[in-house]
């Protein structure tokens, strides 16, 4: 992937963790769990279970981006 391309990727540079953590402080973690219906969200949430479930399930992982895409690039 280029240079250019990276400019203008809203995620570059910022860590799946990031994501994760800005969402469930804006959100808040019962608010995740309704927009996504993610078990990672809902039953005992935190962040390094739902970056674990994320990690193994790409399809998800680009759910999340795109929230958080959606959330913050206003």
């Amino acid at each position: 992937m280029s240079i250019t391309a990276q400019k203008n990727n809203p995620l570059h540079g910022k860590t799946l963790a990031y994501v994760v953590t800005q969402l469930s402080e804006h959100y808040g973690w019962a608010e995740l769990g309704y927009l996504l219906r993610f078990n990672c969200f809902i039953k005992d949430p935190s962040v390094n279970s739902s970056l674990k479930f994320l990690r193994k399930n790409e399809w998800a992982r680009k759910q999340v981006e795109q929230l958080y895409v959606d959330t913050f690039s206003a």
